[in-house]
């Protein structure tokens, strides 16, 4: 059906596809208003087609990402999610959809609570979307379909993570002799392939021996995400995607985060010295080459074109097309190379049109082996650094990438973002910048 729309197809010739392969009434770039058909002898219809509408992003900021236990562990990720909402939120907003991954002892429908504390009025619905690393993304990506079709015309989309704020869990039986085995949430639903049943960094190491990335090139690699991000911090580059977050203390002022914690707690004479988690013999995976766990949360305003023209708005970019694919469990870190063709071909755009590449590093590998596998400039690929130097709060991470390229786009250019998740999924989203 992509192949006919790019042939410039009549309705007439949807129509034939829709009900002769029974395609689902919406598909990206149309949808069908009404169809009418006959049984005497072959099928006779009419249909009303309507081109969907253009979303754009008039609005994209987050919180600084802190450490695990560190400056923002006492907030819980619902009020990231508040504080994130309210500094994107510019006028009317219908419907609101968060990514959150690790939502034990939130409460109920964490975006529910995320909305109402950021002010928004209690008739505006919200849905929690939880897609493991790719559920801020996936968010983005929902929130442009619901635009797309007519069902909204203005949304904030996005996600948040406390991962400090995670408990422990046991299970609901009757305590056994010699105590009860308590295990952690993080691991257990964030960070542990449940198919192999082990962690996803010896997916990493899968991923780096069947690539043939050493050691030294991950290492290398993360020096650099680190001297990236330090690098725009100190330029300013990422302090105009960041809204602070003030932490209440008793009897004394508030204390104010406004920057990443993360990028700063390196020593890079002790990089090549730390041993490997995950595989003790011939292990290229390190705490220093790989992400961390943090807390954080990221929000974009989405709207269509004729809402921002209503609104008076000037949209900073547009949503051009995404995708979503999936490959074997082991395999998730390179899950966004399959992911990525699928939003070029849909666009219609070369990868050497893309001025910004935004892959998610939930392990430096990962990062490593979508730009050999995908072929493309790494030095176009993450330029401010990414998860391994400022954190990798895991409902958060899909919606700061792509509200990254918001920001550091110029107009005109592409950038196309694409994150791995668990299971052996993975996300990607191109943007044009106004």
């Amino acid at each position: 059906m992509l192949h006919l729309f790019h042939q410039k197809c009549s309705k007439q010739d949807y129509c034939e596809i829709l009900l002769q392969f029974k395609i689902p009434v919406f598909y990206l770039n149309y949808y069908i208003l009404n169809v009418t058909y006959t049984v005497d002898g072959k099928p006779e219809f009419s249909a009303s087609l309507l081109q969907s509408s253009e979303v754009v992003i008039v609005s994209a900021v987050r919180t600084p990402v802190g450490s695990f236990r560190g400056s923002l562990s006492t907030v819980p990720a619902t009020k990231l999610g508040s504080i994130a909402i309210k500094g994107a939120v510019e006028k009317e907003v219908k419907e609101v959809y968060m990514g959150n991954v690790l939502q034990a002892g939130e409460g109920q429908a964490p975006t529910r609570q995320a909305l109402l504390g950021a002010g928004l009025p209690l008739s505006t619905p919200a849905t929690t979307i939880n897609k493991v690393c790719a559920s801020g993304m996936k968010s983005i990506m929902m929130a442009a379909q619901s635009l797309m079709c007519g069902h909204q015309d203005v949304m904030v989309a996005g996600g948040m993570e406390s991962m400090s704020q995670v408990p422990y869990v046991m299970a609901r039986e009757v305590p056994p002799y010699g105590g009860v085995k308590m295990e952690d949430l993080i691991v257990k639903d964030g960070l542990t392939d449940v198919y192999n049943k082990f962690h996803m960094g010896n997916c990493a190491e899968n991923t780096a021996k069947n690539s043939g990335i050493s050691r030294e090139e991950q290492d290398a690699f993360a020096i650099n995400s680190y001297s990236r991000s330090k690098a725009a911090w100190e330029s300013g580059v990422l302090a105009k995607e960041v809204v602070p977050v003030s932490i209440p203390q008793k009897g004394k002022p508030d204390i104010v985060v406004k920057e990443d914690e993360e990028y700063r707690k390196v020593d890079f004479s002790k990089v090549p010295k730390l041993k490997a988690v995950f595989q003790k013999e011939n292990g290229t995976v390190t705490a220093a080459n790989a992400s961390t766990l943090n807390d954080g949360a990221a929000a974009l305003v989405l709207m269509t074109a004729d809402a921002a023209k209503r609104l008076n708005i000037t949209p900073l970019a547009k949503i051009v097309a995404f995708a979503d694919a999936a490959v074997a469990p082991i395999d998730f870190p390179i899950a966004p190379a399959f992911a990525v063709p699928k939003v070029l071909k849909a666009a219609g755009v070369k990868k050497e049109d893309i001025a910004m590449w935004e892959i998610n590093e939930a392990f430096s590998v990962v990062v490593l082996a979508n730009i050999k596998m995908l072929d493309i400039d790494p030095n176009k690929v993450n330029i401010n650094g990414g998860a391994v130097s400022l954190g990798h709060p895991i409902g958060m991470s899909g919606a700061r990438i792509v509200g990254h390229m918001v920001h550091n786009l110029k107009s005109g250019q592409y950038g196309l973002a694409g994150i791995c998740n668990g299971g052996g999924g993975a996300s990607s989203i191109l943007i044009q910048k106004y």
